[in-house]
């Protein structure tokens, strides 16, 4: 006897655009402080330089200090625009992992939910978010069976670029906690200079894959489902 019960409902579409502006101007909040910690560590070079070299006589405690100030500001406003971030970045890619679930669900290796939880295991966050957006981004091309989807090139430059500006700022941070005299200082003040530098780069290219990821769904939706044949 069949069911009287109506089929359960599948996934709905739900529009990742306003997510996606949200992380861009997000991203681009990150991209100032990333500057800002340039400007920072420059002063602190030209600083110590100047000392290192004896170009400063009468050494001027308050300078160092402002220096010294600059370096943690704009360091704490990175942690700050970064967290902030970070929340809304996880929110997009589950949304956009749902909306691959209407797609194309065959295309996907993993749940839904592993779009959260990917990005709290350690280690494992190195690979598997990038797996995820591929899998994303291959349902989201107007044919998700057929050769390699468009945008690849940018998911792996992105990815590449984040891993490692991540990697060299954990190294660069460690490196300037440590420092106690005025070379020391000064190197550990241009490695964090370079950290910075990589970080904008990396944000850059997410905000470029967050856009085209979006867009590509935004335009896959509005076109409606594929009629077989066509």
């Amino acid at each position: 006897m069949p069911s009287s019960h109506p089929p359960a409902p599948g996934p709905v579409l739900r529009s990742p655009v306003g997510l996606a502006q949200a992380v861009t101007v997000l991203l681009g909040v990150v991209i100032v402080a990333d500057l800002l910690i340039v400007a920072a560590s420059l002063n602190m070079r030209s600083l110590m330089g100047k000392v290192a070299s004896g170009g400063v006589v009468d050494f001027d405690e308050g300078e160092a200090n402002r220096a010294d100030y600059a370096m943690a500001g704009s360091a704490m406003l990175y942690v700050i625009a970064m967290l902030a971030t970070a929340v809304v970045f996880v929110i997009w890619f589950h949304r956009v992992r749902h909306n691959a679930e209407v797609f194309a669900p065959d295309t996907q290796s993993r749940t839904p939910g592993w779009a959260i939880a990917c990005w709290f295991i350690p280690i494992a966050n190195l690979w598997i978010p990038r797996g995820i957006a591929a899998d994303v981004l291959r349902a989201a091309q107007p044919d998700p069976y057929g050769g390699a989807p468009r945008h690849r090139g940018l998911l792996n430059a992105w990815w590449g670029a984040w891993v490692w500006a991540m990697v060299f700022d954990r190294y660069a941070s460690r490196t300037y906690d440590k420092a106690q005299d005025v070379d020391a200082i000064h190197d550990a003040a241009g490695l964090v200079m370079a950290s910075a530098g990589f970080d904008a780069l990396a944000a850059v290219l997410a905000i470029l894959f967050v856009r085209r990821l979006t867009a590509a769904q935004h335009e896959k939706a509005l076109a409606g489902p594929a009629v077989p044949g066509h």
